[in-house]
């Protein structure tokens, strides 16, 4: 009797495992990219906007971190902010005011940086989300996507994206795409095979901020 009671109690167990799940299936993961160099530097208080529009978005559990694109990004002292979201929505709310405090702090003292090291921002980007073990993982860069590497700065190796959308904001035509804007497109494509031969579940490139704010986290 005493056995079977066990075995049921056990059988009942599992199915309550089984039924919970694993929460961070369902969590979202966002490291946030800004290009801090040049006259790309002047654009960051459109950058704040979005930061504010993931905020109010993301939910509890959530993961969320915003890190500068300068000279050398490769580092944890170009993250500016980064929070995982209690699952206490009333905590996760003082930790979103906290978060864009520090945000509008950056916005109000960002200089702009001599080089542009995407690829080091992208390296960073996906072994933070990696660690969040987020079910769905996205890296967004808000850039002209133009890279600019210092001298010295090795960044011309295979990089690993696996499992990462790749999602690139507000990407601003340059000078000489005016001119031919076959440098555009082919920056573009650059990238885009990049990040696909790197592993990336999706490349997407949102230009139209007022209207396609939803589609940065895959939702339409």
């Amino acid at each position: 009797m005493i056995k079977r009671l066990l075995a049921t109690l056990a059988v009942f167990g599992l199915l309550l495992v089984g039924g919970c799940g694993d929460s961070r299936i369902h969590s979202q993961g966002v490291y946030m990219l800004v290009d801090t160099s040049g006259s790309y530097a002047k654009e960051v208080n459109k950058a704040v906007k979005i930061i504010s529009y993931l905020l109010a978005t993301l939910n509890p559990g959530d993961s969320l971190a915003v890190a500068k694109v300068e000279t050398r990004s490769f580092t944890e002292k170009d993250i500016v902010a980064k929070v995982t979201f209690d699952t206490r929505p009333s905590r996760a709310n003082e930790q979103k005011r906290a978060f864009k405090a520090k945000i509008e702090t950056f916005a109000q003292v960002t200089k702009g940086s001599a080089f542009t090291d995407i690829t080091g921002g992208l390296i960073q980007g996906a072994e933070y989300l990696n660690e969040t073990k987020a079910g769905t993982k996205t890296i967004v860069i808000f850039s002209d996507m133009d890279e600019d590497l210092s001298k010295g700065t090795v960044r011309d190796f295979p990089i690993k994206l696996d499992g990462i959308r790749i999602v690139a904001l507000h990407v601003t035509k340059l000078g000489a795409d005016n001119a031919d804007p076959r440098k555009y497109l082919d920056r573009l494509a650059h990238w885009e095979a990049r990040v696909r031969k790197a592993g990336a579940t999706e490349w997407v490139v949102i230009n139209d901020l007022e209207n396609n704010m939803e589609s940065i986290l895959g939702r339409h």
